[in-house]
């Protein structure tokens, strides 16, 4: 038997495991769900109201606006905002597609910006150059759970008059430089997706502002734009967040800052692993790059491999769940073939969708299961003496600083993790 198949005949080890989640605080949610079921009140319900001070006070903001999903969530923030045809949004390729999708959808144009091949974050020194008379807005994003460097991104909206819509889905507690994710633009969006660090059980998502007009204006959008109940004042939609959906999430709340601390226990550990088994020191594996004064929350634990998708098949062989976020960069999505973007436009972004690959990193994994696919990784990589091979720089040309470019790697603000 060989040691792929004799590792699938053990237990798996998923992606991802919300029965483990859900066993342990289960009581709690029946009641929550129990609550709501006897006060009927469905729709923007107490629960709403609770959970949408409890975000609020958790992010650090001093408003919060429950909506439908993390989906919703940009495309309200981008209505407050009045962007439609004729506008441009700025944002990166290697994301997920809400991000982009959102600004297209209203008919407006995202402009893609190449990302920062360490943090895999929209590169804040390429942002200027691609702001135009049509520029509203500039949408980074918080990618697999670490703030975008948002000081530059900051600077150069408030000299251009430019909104900044956050999309934190993967980043709920995050902090850079002391601020938390969702607090720093316009806008902070976040989404409730079961997958989340902070997941419903089902669709959901949240705005934070710290703007009282930007607030009442999202209230507004997200009942069709109605005030009172049958006058309408804008044109909006049915955005709201499900009073089921806010009593789920108030109760996983509670328990946020105990997993983020099991995931970034997990991180470490993979870390120890991979530098022990020389992956790391080789250049066969790199791993995720943490910034200074900041709050890496790992939604994802993402590692740099080639060949990615024979690894993920060798994984899958020994009974090890991963994911790729995302195999195909915005740009080149088909249904965006009509702005004109090519392949090579954004070579970090395409190549971090080629090398990617997310590991388990769920708060309940058991430090064996860490091992275990740790040792996997290991033998794929044993079996493919090329692999180890050291990687070759993420650019072509332009500085480097520790096989990245100079002017995506602070160093006041990068910490040489990998």
């Amino acid at each position: 038997m060989s040691v792929a198949t004799e590792r699938s005949a053990l237990s798996s080890v998923p992606m991802l495991d919300l029965k483990a989640q859900y066993s342990a605080i289960k009581e709690e949610i029946l009641e929550a769900v129990h609550e709501v079921l006897e006060n009927q009140q469905f729709i923007l319900g107490p629960a709403v109201a609770e959970l949408e001070r409890n975000i609020a006070a958790y992010c650090g903001c001093r408003h919060a606006i429950g909506v439908s999903s993390g989906t919703d969530a940009l495309l309200i923030s981008l209505m407050a905002e009045g962007i439609g045809p004729g506008d441009e949004v700025i944002t990166t390729p290697y994301t997920f597609f809400a991000t982009a999708g959102s600004v297209a959808r209203l008919g407006a144009t995202p402009v893609f910006v190449d990302i920062c091949p360490d943090t895999y974050n929209i590169n804040p020194s390429a942002i200027e150059a691609q702001i135009t008379s049509r520029t509203r807005a500039i949408m980074p994003v918080h990618l697999f759970g670490q703030c975008a460097d948002m000081d530059p991104i900051l600077d150069v909206a408030g000299r251009h008059n430019l909104a900044v819509i956050e999309d934190a889905a993967q980043a709920i507690g995050a902090e850079y430089c002391g601020r938390r994710a969702g607090s720093m633009g316009h806008y902070g969006c976040f989404s409730f997706f079961p997958s989340k660090n902070l997941g419903g059980a089902g669709d959901g998502g949240m705005v934070v502002t710290n703007d009282p007009v930007r607030a009442d204006t999202l209230r507004l959008l997200r009942v069709h734009g109605a005030k009172p109940k049958y006058h309408h004042q804008m044109l909006g939609g049915n955005f709201r967040l499900d009073t089921m959906q806010a009593a789920i999430v108030n109760v996983k709340l509670r328990y946020l800052d105990q997993w983020t601390a099991a995931r970034q226990a997990h991180a470490k550990r993979y870390r120890e692993l991979f530098e022990q088994n020389g992956a790391v020191a080789t250049g066969a594996v790199r791993l995720p790059y943490e910034m200074r004064e900041s709050r890496h929350i790992y939604n994802q634990f993402v590692i740099r491999v080639e060949p990615r998708d024979d690894l993920q098949t060798h994984l899958r062989q020994c009974g090890v769940g991963s994911e790729v976020y995302y195999p195909v960069p915005a740009h080149l999505q088909r249904c965006f073939e009509a702005f004109g973007y090519r392949e090579h436009d954004f070579p970090n972004s395409e190549r971090a969708a080629a090398e990617t690959v997310a590991l388990p990193v769920y708060p309940e994994l058991a430090d064996a299961s860490l091992t275990r696919i740790v040792d996997a990784v290991g033998d794929f990589l044993a079996a493919r003496k090329s692999a180890w091979l050291p990687h070759p720089p993420l650019v072509d040309a332009g500085g480097i600083l520790n096989g990245f470019p100079a002017e995506c790697s602070s160093p006041t603000s990068i910490s040489a993790n990998l």
